[in-house]
């Protein structure tokens, strides 16, 4: 999404995401939890809206503590639907929930949502997609390249001469620099 760099600086809503955010590691299982939610809020919506309610959401989910997101029974999830600060769509709500149980089951099994993504990568974009798709809901092509760009597993965050970028560049920890310095080449 190179084409963000341009739009971003300067701008009242992208440039701290931008400067800061997109394309830079996470290695935190509820920041990541809370990075995959936001994604899939933003499916069908524009990026803009998700940050301009981003503080009501992460509000409205505890921070997206994930074992406290698994815990939202019927009840919990239908005030969530009744709460003008979210994205209130009944299947992405229950996809958040879900998908905090699979973290949770993730995190046992891994030791951690960044353990288990580390020991997956790297793959090629459809291969992430196969394996978000078996392993998450609401998670289409869209949302998984997103999350993986924005976290660094994915190239293409920022453009060749974007100032943050290069910034990136210069980083060791950013997982698809790592892959590409050991050999592996991202389809186009």
């Amino acid at each position: 999404m190179s084409w963000y760099c341009s739009l971003a600086p300067g701008h009242p809503v992208h440039h701290d995401y931008h400067a800061n955010e997109y394309g830079v590691p996470l290695h935190d299982d509820n920041a990541l939890f809370e990075r995959l939610c936001l994604e899939i809020f933003q499916a069908g919506l524009s990026w803009e809206l998700i940050l301009k309610r981003r503080p009501g959401i992460v509000a409205a989910f505890e921070g997206f503590d994930v074992a406290t997101v698994a815990a939202y029974d019927a009840e919990r999830q239908q005030a969530l639907l009744e709460d003008a600060r979210i994205i209130r769509n009944r299947l992405k709500v229950a996809a958040i929930v879900h998908n905090a149980q699979v973290v949770q089951a993730l995190q046992a099994a891994s030791g951690s949502f960044a353990t288990w993504l580390a020991a997956h990568h790297p793959l090629q974009k459809a291969e992430w997609v196969k394996l978000f798709r078996k392993t998450f809901r609401f998670t289409g092509p869209e949302v998984v390249n997103e999350l993986l760009m924005s976290t660094g597993y994915l190239p293409g965050s920022h453009a060749e001469d974007c100032p943050v970028g290069q910034v990136l560049a210069c980083r060791t920890d950013v997982p698809h620099q790592q892959a590409a310095a050991q050999g592996f080449i991202y389809a186009s």
